[in-house]
């Protein structure tokens, strides 16, 4: 590829190398375009390729768990997954792009080929790589120490009051007094609203939504509603998330996270209005943030707004896990094995085959899944309290639901009826049901794999997981499934989860299901741990499979289910005399086939070709 000018000098700019380094990766690289909300890598698994940033930005983000932090920002020009030059190991980071980004990279293979052909080169862009490196931990090392510098500063308090009196709040919090009362109250689990990046975006997205249409219709003046619409920006940018410090087991159905949010954002908006944090009179929590809102409808619909975003990530980590299983099945269409029945001998397949059927399951999990979230997409905005409307002004609804579409980017329709829709906690069960079957199908692949690779010497042996760990603190040399098991814990997990939400929506009583916020836990932390474990199984697990091509072809030879493939050419009767035979003496049906004259061994080789053992054909001399 001729590098254009432009792209030369960019890249030059960001990574310090020369011509001549960044040819290396032109000529040996490919162009790779990411779309909106892609991930490039994800955080824990294996480096495959290193690129340079063309077009867009990328996210470097740390954290698998629900609460993601920024790391950097990558630019055109910069280097991406340079570490791959330095070591074999795990990315320690993971990176996304929210708007869309091209990379040009270069996979391991050809990092390695090119290593050993071009050392002198390889080693100076090493060396590039290594400063660059040096240089980011600088500006972290420097943003760290500014951070605990300000916030040692922080030790003043404010006084603030609620129905039930005063309090004080440490000036350096955002959030006020009903959210210091929750963290009392709540103290069970220690698992925050912080972690879950997803359900915090779907709140402020609501509030600013809730705030453009109250400005439309006159609730709120523009001052108002823009302070609330900027503070809640920087929350969907991933700012202030620290301070939502409210248990997600709690009381009040929602009540203290629906209040933690008001009075950050409330918090955050004064300070945009030149104001200090608790001066209410300016911007309220309840009677501005939350205005034309109850926890009733704001809480669900963040809720589902958190499920559809969290959805995105678990969507492409499955499709991920189910090309890797194709992969394998297009690798393993040659190799010939025994098809087992209730753990028993049947018939002969492929390897490809059964590797081919996961790749079907995980697609129709998708599919389901896929199907379930469209249903999250009606939401009960406007409904308030109870589904009536009380206290929102007329037009509220349907004006509301146009802008969170409008802010999320989902194409979101207003509930056909608020009463039922801010009672009815069904569309989540619906949502945790399809989940459970996703969990069932990759839970019962995982124990296939176990099974399979059972062994070394006194199991099935039929293919070999790539070695994670040492599998045992006293037996030398024993290697475990460690991944399928993880998978395993993680899908059962989900299951128990589905219950949880099912008991909790069938709490629902009168007006209102109560129990809501254990429904947003046990989704969004299933959704976050089947995204895990499906980018783990797909990237350690699968993806390094090897098939044990003897011992497959042996345990055909060797198995009495062989006979049944014979019937239609030597017949019921025979064919039941042979397997009599090699039950009793011990003996392969392949070789008595041979031994009885039966079948030539050309004959019978051409009748265990894969291709004749494993799908319908033409039966010879019929």
């Amino acid at each position: 590829m001729q590098i254009e000018q432009a792209i030369f000098q960019q890249v030059k700019k960001a990574t310090g190398l020369n011509k001549e380094e960044i040819r290396f990766f032109f000529e040996k690289g490919e162009r790779r375009e990411y779309v909106a909300n892609e991930w490039l890598f994800q955080e824990s698994t294996p480096r495959q390729w290193a690129g340079i940033l063309l077009e867009g930005r990328v996210e470097l983000v740390r954290g698998l768990h629900g609460a993601s932090r920024h790391i950097a920002t990558m630019v055109p020009g910069s280097l991406i997954s340079e570490g791959a030059f330095l070591e074999d190991d795990a990315h320690s980071n993971g990176a996304y792009t929210r708007e869309g980004a091209v990379v040009w990279r270069i996979n391991r293979k050809q990092l390695d080929e090119y290593k050993k052909s071009k050392p002198e080169i390889y080693f100076r862009i090493v060396e590039r790589v290594a400063v660059g490196i040096n240089r980011r931990l600088k500006v972290l090392s420097t943003r760290l120490y500014e951070n605990q510098h300000e916030i040692a500063e922080m030790s003043g308090f404010r006084l603030e009051s609620d129905s039930l009196g005063q309090r004080e709040i440490s000036d350096h919090a955002y959030y006020g007094v009903q959210t210091q009362r929750a963290m009392e109250n709540f103290a069970i689990s220690g698992v925050l609203v912080k972690n879950f990046d997803h359900l915090i975006e779907g709140l402020a997205m609501v509030k600013k939504a809730a705030a453009m249409a109250n400005h439309e219709l006159g609730m709120l003046d523009e001052k108002k509603a823009g302070a609330i619409c900027d503070a809640c920006e920087e929350i969907i940018a991933g700012k202030l998330h620290e301070f939502f410090t409210v248990d997600m087991f709690q009381g009040g159905a929602g009540t203290s996270t629906n209040m933690n949010a008001n009075e950050v954002i409330a918090n955050r908006g004064l300070e945009l209005l030149g104001k200090r944090k608790g001066e209410y009179r300016y911007l309220h929590p309840n009677d501005h943030v939350n205005c034309s809102q109850s926890t009733n409808d704001a809480y669900p619909t963040a809720i589902k707004l958190a499920v559809l975003l969290s959805n995105r990530s678990l969507i492409r980590a499955m499709e991920d896990l189910k090309n890797a299983l194709d992969e394998k099945g297009k690798e393993f269409s040659d190799v010939l094995k025994m098809g087992r029945t209730e753990n028993q001998d049947a018939v002969p397949m492929t390897l490809g085959q059964e590797f081919s059927a996961y790749a079907v399951m995980i697609e129709g999990a998708i599919k389901s899944i896929e199907r379930a979230a469209y249903a999250l997409l009606d939401i009960n905005m406007g409904a308030t309290a109870i589904g009536t409307g009380i206290n929102s002004p007329p037009g509220y609804a349907n004006l509301v639901t146009e802008k969170l579409a409008e802010v999320s980017g989902f194409e979101l329709r207003r509930a056909k009826n608020l009463v039922e829709g801010t009672q009815n906690a069904s569309i989540f069960v619906q949502m945790s049901a399809n989940l459970k079957l996703a969990a069932v199908q990759i839970s019962k692949i995982c124990n296939d794999l176990r099974w399979m690779s059972s062994g070394p010497r006194c199991g099935l042996n039929e293919i070999n997981l790539p070695a994670m760990q040492p599998g045992s603190s006293i037996m030398p040399g024993k290697v475990n499934p460690v991944i399928p098991e993880l998978v395993n814990q993680i899908c059962y997990q989900v299951m128990g989860y589905d219950m949880v939400v099912s008991m909790a929506a069938e709490a629902s009583e009168l007006e209102l299901c109560m129990a809501e916020p254990v429904i947003a836990y046990d989704l969004l932390h299933g959704m976050m741990v089947l995204k895990n474990g499906c980018v783990t199984l797909a990237a350690r697990c699968i993806s390094g499979i090897e098939a044990n091509r003897d011992v497959c072809r042996g345990y055909v030879e060797n198995s009495i289910g062989l006979i049944t493939a014979m019937v239609p050419v030597i017949g019921y009767e025979q064919s039941a005399a042979i397997a009599k035979e090699a039950l009793k003496t011990g003996a392969s049906v392949y070789e008595l086939l041979l031994e009885k004259e039966l079948l030539s061994q050309q004959e019978l080789d051409d009748l265990l070709r894969p291709e004749n053992m494993t799908d319908p054909r033409e039966i010879p001399g019929k």
